[in-house]
């Protein structure tokens, strides 16, 4: 079966997902019934687009094969799919029909209720026309689930991707994925129910076994594909109709494989043991054991292997709310492993593990930010002083200064080709205008919680930070500046209190946080960077570990020091951002040529160097909105020439300097 299979060199694709892709709407409130539910987390989910997802964030080069509205939760699914690198160059856009969308509840252990919205949607109306044999032909493997065998004009591009997958000696992989109400069998209504015999879904089933290499499915699913109510005799039957490796999913127990003759007992058959662990959500867990087996199976790994990878992915999603975004990446899985090989019981409880939580955060597909050139203007109580001293109102003249800001940056990002690089810091308070309009452009956002100027740290809109961030963008980063005094442990008490109520809402968000550490007043010139690094370490001595960091620029010296500190506390740390604390160019410059070899420094998050002196001109009247857009512009286009230079500086010396150790 496998010795015509090509290399995993030999061709582009590890595996084609033909089948359902759609949107999940999960239920937040967890013990609600359906019918009690009042609020929604949307994910990628369709078992075809959930198994392609766990693959692509496994490693694997999955493509999508379906279609989508034309619409925007279409477009939310290509998105996502490709954000976590499965191809989606087939995956087509339907002008006629919309996406489909499940609302799911997790209600108890044992009841997860399903309503399903999938009339004349746009994944059941691929057609054998679809079906690209060059496509095909790039692949590795074709899997397939049993919903797309449920009417004539899926079935018909299900053979037709199929004899090409023959053709060109693809494996061929079936997730029986048996749901009665997308067969018709039970009312619409009921999604939830798993297992109704049918002589006629049996017959379909039949007729297609015999095209596949590997069949995976659960004892029911294999049930109705062998036409029996009991287990063994169905599986003869399916052995009598197809030599495939046989995958039987066995929930908490494992699994169950069979490469050959059908034994008199389940229990006869190779078992591969799955790791015990407290359920939240079985939905999507075996979507996630089809996407770890052949995590292992595509790559050529043992039976036992390809097992322990699928089991392990079902055991750490069924711990989580949801299906695909659930699903684990290579970092996490492993870590996973090593925790169920040496300490079961602590496995028992993937939810509770901050290592794995951690991971989950920072080691799956996020965008690429390693050149930042990020233009601060979330600053509040500067602002507010200027506009004191001109007598102006900053409620009225402030949105509209930062709107003007926002302009110039949008000038800055194209004049001086940042695009992918750019960034702004923006705050709420007088700045949601500027905000709502940064969002969705592909910039790095930041966005400030803090309340200005307060020591211990406050938030700007009270304690509860956690129902904030419930209505932020996904994509803006929480920034927290923080006066942090290594060693003064009464305030540093208070002030890690906060950032852990902080962290703990952000990882229970989803949000990037960045941490801007401000050395006390205290401190001189020469001690500042040791007590920044100290206080940096403090933090993460906690087990707070923030994707960003924002400083004031170290001394070339202290650099190697602050990326060691980095790389021992948290390897996936995003990076460090340098702060501009209204310094002149020339300081920002000798700044930007300590840090530029440096290998954690990113970028760096500069305002009022930039914007203040036009600032005060616009408030006193000196010049007009077009004179302040157009000095705001200059000013950013020449700090960013200033960080390219440093950058390039820093390439030639380290160029210059493997020239010479060669």
């Amino acid at each position: 079966m496998t010795e015509s299979v090509p290399s995993a060199a030999a061709r582009p694709l590890d595996a084609i997902f033909l089948g359902r892709v759609a949107v999940d709407l999960y239920a937040q409130q967890i013990g609600a019934r359906l019918e009690d539910a009042t609020s929604f987390a949307r994910y990628l989910g369709g078992s075809s687009g959930n198994a392609a997802f766990g693959c692509a964030r496994l490693g694997l080069r999955s493509s999508m094969l379906s279609r989508v509205g034309a619409d925007q939760m279409g477009r939310f699914l290509i998105e996502a799919l490709a954000r976590e690198g499965c191809d989606v160059a087939h995956l087509r856009v339907d002008p006629e029909r919309l996406t489909a969308f499940v609302l799911l509840g997790i209600k108890d252990r044992d009841t997860f209720p399903l309503l399903f919205h999938r009339e004349n949607c746009a994944d059941m109306a691929i057609a054998a026309d679809d079906i690209d044999e060059a496509h095909v032909a790039s692949a590795r493997a074709l899997a397939i689930t049993g919903t797309h065998l449920s009417t004539q004009g899926t079935l018909a591009a299900c053979r037709k991707a199929l004899d090409l997958a023959a053709k060109h000696g693809l494996r061929r992989v079936l997730d029986i994925d048996y749901r009665p109400v997308l067969w018709g069998l039970v009312p619409r209504s009921d999604g939830a129910t798993r297992f109704v015999a049918n002589a006629h879904v049996t017959e379909h089933l039949r007729e297609v076994l015999p095209s596949f290499d590997l069949i995976v499915g659960t004892e029911e699913e294999f049930r109705i594909a062998g036409g029996t109510d009991d287990l063994m005799a169905s599986l003869r039957a399916v052995r009598a109709a197809t030599a495939a490796l046989l995958v039987i999913k066995r929930g908490a127990l494992g699994c169950s494989v069979i490469a050959e003759e059908i034994p008199a007992r389940i229990d006869d058959a190779a078992m591969y043991r799955a790791p015990q662990v407290e359920v939240l959500n079985v939905l999507g867990a075996g979507d996630a054991f089809m996407a770890g087996f052949l995590a292992g199976w595509l790559r050529d790994e043992t039976i036992e292997r390809c097992c322990a990878l699928a089991n392990a992915c079902g055991a750490i999603v069924v711990s989580r709310h949801g299906c695909a975004p659930a699903m684990p990446s290579r970092a996490e899985l492993d870590h996973f492993l090593a925790q169920v090989a040496c300490d079961p019981a602590r496995a028992r409880h993937p939810d509770l593990d901050a290592d794995l939580a951690h991971l989950h955060r920072v080691s799956v597909a996020r965008p690429h930010w390693d050149d930042l050139h990020v233009f601060a203007f979330d600053h509040r109580s500067a602002l507010e002083e200027l506009a004191r001293r001109h007598h102006a109102d900053a409620t009225a003249r402030l949105p509209v200064l930062k709107r003007l800001l926002l302009r110039a940056t949008e000038q800055t990002e194209r004049a001086a080709n940042l695009a992918g690089r750019i960034g702004v810091l923006i705050d709420d308070r007088y700045g949601q205008d500027a905000l709502d309009a940064a969002s969705g452009r592909g910039w790095w956002i930041g966005r400030p919680v803090e309340l200005p100027d307060t020591t211990p740290l406050a938030f700007e809109h009270g304690r509860s930070i956690g129902t904030q961030l419930v209505t932020w963008p996904h994509e803006q980063t929480i920034k927290c500046l923080v006066v942090f005094d290594p060693e003064d442990a009464v305030q540093r008490a208070e002030q890690v209190r906060q950032l852990r109520t902080l962290y703990d809402a952000a990882c229970a968000s989803g949000h990037e946080l960045l941490i801007e550490v401000i050395a006390p007043s205290r401190a001189t010139t020469a001690q500042r960077g040791d007590l920044v690094l100290r206080a940096i370490e403090r933090i993460y001595a906690t087990g707070i570990k923030p994707e960003w960091w924002k400083i004031a620029a170290l001394a070339a010296a202290e650099w190697p020091a602050l990326d060691a500190l980095i790389a021992r506390n948290d390897p996936w740390c995003r990076g460090v951002l340098l702060l501009g604390a209204d310094a002149p160019f020339a300081d920002l410059a000798a700044g930007f040529a300590a840090a530029a070899a440096s290998a954690t420094c990113r970028g760096f998050a500069v305002g009022r160097s930039v914007f203040a002196e036009p600032a005060r001109a616009w408030f006193a009247g000196e010049i007009d909105d077009d004179a302040l857009v157009a000095r705001v512009h200059a000013n950013q286009c020449e700090l960013a020439a200033l960080w390219r230079r440093a950058r390039d500086n820093a390439v030639v010396d380290d160029t210059k300097k493997q020239s010479l150790s060669a």
